[in-house]
């Protein structure tokens, strides 16, 4: 199984980016995910999740209505449209599948990506 993120960049301040989370082995369209990040010198953190009926999406504080997740099944991918983006937002983004237990922001997840970089600056 593996998770394989993309999309991401330098952009300037107040642009968006469009990143993917593609599967490989395995059916996404049977489990919720999530997109976390993290920042330099900071701890990972849940970003936006979604179920994976698509009925339920969720987002950090910090970036509702800026960021936007949905997720195509049939072709095994997640996305996050990232708008807006501020020189904090720069991070590395995982994508994540199958919630085993807890929270979507707390809890553990069965499967992870290697994470792409997001940066943001003039």
């Amino acid at each position: 199984v593996q998770l394989v993120e993309s999309g991401g960049g330098l952009v300037q301040p107040g642009g968006s980016l469009r990143l993917s989370c593609t599967a490989s082995g395995l059916a996404l369209g049977k489990y919720p995910m999530a997109w976390f990040r993290q920042a330099p010198g900071k701890e990972r953190e849940g970003v936006s999740y979604i179920s994976w009926t698509c009925s339920i999406a969720d987002y950090e504080d910090s970036v509702k209505g800026r960021f936007f997740i949905s997720r195509d099944n049939a072709k095994n991918t997640m996305y996050l449209q990232v708008n807006s983006l501020k020189p904090e937002d720069t991070d590395m983004d995982y994508c994540a599948a199958e919630l085993s237990y807890g929270t979507w922001q707390g809890g553990e997840y069965r499967y992870w990506g290697q994470g792409t970089q997001v940066t943001v600056s003039s």
